[in-house]
């Protein structure tokens, strides 16, 4: 519903303009001058007529817009008053106010739930249970941050306005409230109609410049409590309670994040709370399989082969490209094994079994406490009093009969239409996932052709003393390269993606603001799964896994060779490949968070020193911080989404992962918090029932996760050969021993090539370092030369085949049964939370019609001895 008929610009002849005051000197005043209307909502704009420029036209034309838009305002019924700015007098502040009588009618119009009377039945269970003394060195204070008062409600109607809890007019409709209200009302009301076409909104004011910023105001400094005794100085307690380093330890103001910025903004710090604290126990269990690994790094057999001079130092490895690579010996690779050894252990299996059970009480018990969260901020219904997006309603033109009520009804598009734009966005969506793929493509494509010329064009003997040639090696330069490239690449899609991915939205029109968001969510997700994971995916599962041998290695596009595991296993490349990517983005993003917003007040601040001695208003301090844009809130998710997906998905080959990210996660929440409360203008409050969805992403992340953890441990880490060998390969009849040992696993685990089976001899050794060698040996399960089946997989590389297959589905199906089971177990609804919501619903039904049954007797009463009066005067004698 666009509001307010006003015609076009043209017709427009009882133009209304607010009226100018100037600042009356009190920078804490949350009110009009007049100290009784309190200011709901801010615009700012630059004062067309004090503008250095020669576009004279075009400024008169935005100056009508400007006072069409504001006249609008006024007749709708909302009041206005201007004010110059302190600081730059080409800056006009209008502050706009909400009178009672707008406030109720557009509250029953958004079907906002409002108080009907207060509320004994919610009481909050602790979730420390007997731990009292624990608990309360982990609660806020409630000296100084009071619980809030807990109410019955239902959704506000004018004509039983008398069954509302109204005890004063000022306090009925809170800040958070009042703000949502006004902006509702900001985001519809026209300001030009040409040609059929609608021109409405705030934004497209914002955004076309007519408008420099539109916000509501903070109630006061972030770092000293107001002046004026009225104000609740909610801003300074977040800060003190809750942004304040000092705070770090302690349990978040839900209530108060809620109260002063909406329940999407709450909602969010419930979820990223609880994500942190289940962390905890995936934290503890990593870091102990952690440990496990590094104490018993000793004892691993096959790293002692390795790094053994009469085993590993005598064993001679094939050169893993063609022409220019030497042969080596197998005990250079004496550290990664023993690194690999930490990671590559038992402790690795029995983590990734724990994170699948893991990650499913997470999202169950997360079910349970949003649900306790619906309840308690009265989202319970918000699906039902969802208003439509403005530019939905904007562009219903179709008539069509709704099939439930059987009315007409206004829709932007026919069935067939919406079809069409469907299947466009879905192809344009699949289009540049493919795009992201072909880069990793070529990013690979890249890796393997200039390994080749960097071992070419670099220095083949190091004099020892020039540490970039020491340093500098064709891998290296090779990876570095690669990586900076690779990085470029995805900043510049992520960009542009980010473009593409909200005009595809728009083109798609969604009807609510959850319906968008969740569109563009599902969007932007696909794309950044893609853009971070990729890599991971393509060292766990892809590289090293198809290279042939080296007499007949497999080659890309018919002339680039496929890569070759590291001389430590694709498991520790993949482990460290996971902690450069999370350790980094973790640091930048934090960095980035703290940093970007502070230098840019710092500037600002410094544009307006001139002034800097001058006492400004609230309003003014206010327009000089950053906004946090309609998808700040959504970058936020994403972050911690992405954070998940390492924790879960690769968690088989770093088990540190979850402490990493505790860490980051309890950092992350009291930055976020020092960004809104000190940096960033009031955010617009919203209404949020959950958190979109993000819920099923997760949900899909955890059940892949289950099969990645499997198929790393299968076909990344070498835990099953080494079971394989242990088990049936080490005794007779394929081994020598009398007794299970892991002796002889290097050397049975290394197939044999005769160096003069090279199809070109000149890839024989270019180096004369090792000498002339007859044989050499690689990673594979392969017959030796002279067999009658030289060259082909052994029985060894079947069995191993079979027992990964048989593992991987031993696995996924034990722990997709525990998943199963734990999701039917635990109740999305706590049995109390919904006795609760019943219980309250059966209360307030009961409640209004009591009252409706008192109104009508009140009034059947007065229709009685109106009737019966009527009829004593007409059977009364006549006096004569």
């Amino acid at each position: 519903m666009v509001l307010s008929s006003f015609g076009t610009l043209e017709s427009q002849q009882d133009l209304r303009s607010p009226q100018f005051e100037e600042f009356n000197g009190k920078p804490d005043s949350l009110f009009f001058n007049d100290g009784q209307r309190r200011i709901d909502f801010v615009l700012v704009y630059e004062d067309e007529s004090r503008k250095e420029t020669n576009k004279k036209a075009y400024n008169e034309k935005q100056r009508k817009k400007r006072q069409a838009y504001e006249s609008n305002l006024i007749h709708d019924g909302l009041e206005l008053e201007a004010t110059r700015s302190v600081l730059d007098d080409r800056l006009v502040f209008v502050k706009v106010h909400a009178p009672w009588e707008v406030l109720c009618t557009y509250a029953e119009l958004m079907h906002i739930k409002l108080p009907l009377k207060p509320n004994d039945l919610k009481t909050r269970s602790s979730a420390f249970g007997n731990f009292a003394w624990f608990s309360k060195v982990l609660q806020v204070d409630e000296s100084i941050i009071k619980p809030e008062q807990e109410f019955f409600t239902a959704p506000f109607e004018k004509n039983r306005m008398n069954d509302f809890y109204i005890r004063d007019k000022d306090t009925f409709f809170n800040a958070a409230t009042r703000s949502r209200i006004v902006y509702f009302i900001l985001s519809r009301i026209k300001y030009q109609v040409r040609e059929n076409v609608k021109k409405f909104g705030i934004n497209k004011l914002v955004s076309s410049g007519i408008y420099k910023a539109a916000f509501p105001l903070h109630d006061c400094k972030f770092s000293c409590p107001s002046d004026d005794f009225s104000c609740p100085n909610e801003r300074h307690l977040l800060y003190m309670e809750w942004a304040h380093p000092r705070s770090i330890y302690k349990k978040q103001p839900l209530d108060l994040i809620r109260k002063y910025y909406g329940e999407k903004i709450g909602i969010y710090f419930a979820w990223l709370g609880y994500y942190t604290q289940m962390l905890v126990l995936a934290a503890v269990v990593g870091l102990a399989c952690f440990l496990y690994g590094y104490v018993n790094r000793n004892n691993c057999t096959w790293s002692k082969e390795v790094c053994d001079p009469n085993i590993g130092g005598n064993i001679i490895m094939c050169p893993q490209c063609d022409n220019l690579c030497p042969f080596w010996k197998l005990n250079i690779t004496c550290e990664s094994s023993q690194k690999l050894c930490i990671f590559d252990s038992f402790g690795t299996l029995v983590f990734a079994v724990f994170m699948g059970i893991w990650v499913t009480l997470f999202l169950e018990f997360w079910k349970r406490r949003q649900a306790e969260l619906e309840y308690e901020w009265d989202t319970v219904e918000l699906q039902q009093e969802e208003q439509p997006r403005p530019e939905y309603e904007a562009r219903c033109t179709h008539v069509v009969i709704n099939e439930i009520t059987q009315e007409e009804e206004r829709v932007p598009f026919t069935t067939w239409g919406k079809c069409i734009r469907a299947v466009l966005c879905a192809s344009a969506v699949l289009f540049w996932i493919l795009l992201i793929i072909a880069s990793v493509i070529g990013i690979i494509v890249y890796r393997l052709s200039v390994f080749i010329v960097f071992s070419a064009k670099l220095p083949k003997t190091f004099n020892g003393t020039d540490p970039i040639q020491k340093y500098l090696t064709p891998q290296t330069a090779t990876s570095i390269t690669a990586s900076l490239i690779s990085f470029v690449i995805i900043m510049i899609l992520n960009i542009i993606y980010e473009k593409v991915a909200i005009m595809i939205t728009n083109f798609e029109l969604p009807r609510t603001q959850t319906d968008y968001e969740n569109s563009l969510t599902m969007k932007m997700f696909l794309f950044q799964f893609v853009n971070y994971y990729s890599s991971c995916f393509y060292i766990a599962f892809f590289k090293g896994k198809f290279v042939g041998y080296p007499g007949e290695p497999v080659y890309w596009l018919g002339k680039y060779r496929n890569e070759e595991c590291d001389p430590g296993g694709c498991l520790f490349e993949l482990t460290t490949q996971l902690t450069i990517i999370m350790g980094g983005k973790a640091i930048l993003n934090n960095i980035q968070e703290v940093l970007l917003p502070w230098v840019k007040n710092l500037i600002g601040r410094c544009r307006t020193v001139s002034g800097s001695e001058k006492i400004s208003p609230r309003w003014e301090q206010d327009y000089h911080l950053q906004l946090m844009g309609r998808l700040g809130l959504f970058y936020e998710y994403l972050e911690m989404i992405i954070q998940f997906g390492f924790v879960t998905l690769f968690v088989a080959s770093f088990p540190l992962a979850p402490l990493l990210a505790l860490v980051n996660n309890i950092l992350e929440i009291r930055v976020d918090a020092w960004k809104m409360t000190t940096q960033y203008r009031r955010i617009v409050p919203e209404k949020a029932q959950d958190i979109g969805a993000w819920q099923p992403i997760m949900q899909g992340i955890a059940i892949l996760a289950v099969v990645t953890n499997a198929m790393i441990i299968a076909f990344t880490s070498d835990m099953i050969p080494r079971l394989v060998y242990y088990w049936s390969f080490s005794v007779p009849p394929y081994g020598n021993h009398t007794y299970y040992t892991m002796e002889g696993y290097i050397n049975n685990t290394l197939s044999i090539f005769n160096v003069a089976d090279f199809k070109n001899r000149s890839k024989g050794n270019p180096y004369s370092g090792l000498g002339d060698h007859i044989t050499c040996r690689y990673r594979d399960f392969r017959y030796p030369p002279g067999h009658p089946q030289e060259y082909k997989h052994n029985i060894y590389y079947w069995h191993v085949i079979a027992a990964k297959l048989a593992f991987i589905i031993v696995m996924e199906h034990i722990i997709y049964s525990v998943k199963f089971f734990l999701s039917y177990a635990i109740p999305d609804v706590s049995k109390i939370t919904k006795s609760k919501i019943k219980r309250e619903k059966y209360l307030t039904q009961k409640l209004l019609h009591e009252n409706h049954l008192k109104d009508m007797t009140k009034n059947l009463g007065v229709i009685a001895e109106s009737i019966i009066g009527a009829t004593d005067t007409s059977l009364r004698p006549k006096v004569e």
